[in-house]
């Protein structure tokens, strides 16, 4: 499995990019991106530059990647998603008639499990 990390470019030359990330500098392609300056953020997988992100977008990212980390290290993490953790997640709204549509028919035959 690939995850994209977030990283600020701290130079530009050409289609390629020097990028500061949580695991320290990179050089990152930016053919994907088109043209991007000095301190902007991009999420970059494997090398390349996939989109460009807002400040706060790259911070929840990291965020989000940390927490994983500690997680794995049987570490607090809650800290690190509080915007995830006080709400229920919510389906896109084409899945959402198909949940209904499956809950409806696993009760109808009484076994009310999913």
């Amino acid at each position: 499995m690939c995850l994209g990390a977030p990283m600020r470019i701290l130079s530009v030359d050409g289609l390629g990019a020097v990028c500061e990330g949580a695991d320290g500098l990179a050089q990152v392609s930016l053919a994907l991106t088109g043209p991007v300056g000095a301190g902007e953020h991009v999420l970059v997988y494997l090398g390349s530059a996939m989109r460009i992100l807002d400040a706060d977008e790259a911070r929840r990212i990291g965020d989000a990647l940390e927490a994983m980390a500690c997680a794995a290290r049987g570490e607090r993490f809650e800290h690190l998603i509080q915007d995830l953790a006080d709400r229920e997640p919510e389906l896109p709204p084409h899945l959402r008639d198909q949940k209904s549509t499956t809950a409806d028919r696993e009760n109808a035959d009484g076994t009310g499990d999913y």
